[in-house]
Formats: C-alpha cells, sequence, structure tokens
C-alpha cells in the first residue's frame, strides 16, 4: 500500500528525519524532503503532489498545523509525529493520526496504511 506512494516528511530533528526517510524508502515510498523548516514545509504542502505527510507537531517552536491545513485543503491525508501524544493537538486536528515519538517502522507502516487505505 505504500510503495509508490509519495510521502512529505517535515521533521526538525535531523537523526530522527534520516530514520524516517530511511523507514519509508525500506517500504518502497518516495519521500518529500524531509524538510525540517515552516515555510519550507509550506511550500512542499502547496505544491508537490503527494499521497500522504508525516508532520512533527513541533518544528523549533513554531507549530506545523497551518501546513496540515494545507494538505487536509488538498485532499492530502497525513499524520502527525509527536512527543507529546494527542493533548497536544489544536481543535480541528484532534482526529488525526498520532505517531508517538519514538515510534518504530511498524508504527509508521500501519499509521500510513491507515491514511491511504
Amino acid at each position: 500500500m505504500i510503495k509508490g506512494k509519495h510521502i512529505l516528511v517535515v521533521e526538525d530533528e535531523p537523526l530522527v528525519a534520516m530514520l524516517l526517510e530511511d523507514m519509508l524508502t525500506d517500504m518502497g515510498a518516495h519521500v518529500a524532503g524531509p524538510e525540517c523548516g515552516f515555510e519550507a514545509a509550506m511550500a512542499r504542502a502547496e505544491a508537490d503532489s503527494l499521497d500522504a505527510a508525516v508532520l512533527d507537531v513541533n518544528l523549533s517552536g513554531q507549530k506545523s498545523f497551518a501546513v496540515a491545513d494545507i494538505l487536509r485543503k488538498r485532499g492530502i491525508p497525513y499524520a502527525f509525529a509527536t512527543g507529546y501524544g494527542r493533548s497536544g493537538l489544536e481543535p480541528g486536528h484532534e482526529n488525526v493520526p498520532v505517531l508517538v515519538k519514538p515510534y518504530t517502522a511498524a508504527d509508521v507502516e500501519q499509521t500510513l496504511t491507515e491514511l491511504l487505505g
């Protein structure tokens, strides 16, 4: 289900971004990004051809909810990645899947399969 899909990765921690990129590549996905900054993430969300996205909630102190709003308007499913669980989500995003850090490849695969299914 994930193989061949274009997945946007937005993550400000370089090691976490590389790990997620490796996980997705191993699953056969095409990774857009990873983007570590808010403006670059916004630009990708607006312009790229995407099948889904994984968004770190906190990008160096700036929240990624505006990126999520763009994806939602475009009909692109997304999940949040955060160490805070659902408690850190803003209203309107509370029903979005959450990958709780630290997550595993199995967690990522299950979440994206649900998003894309």
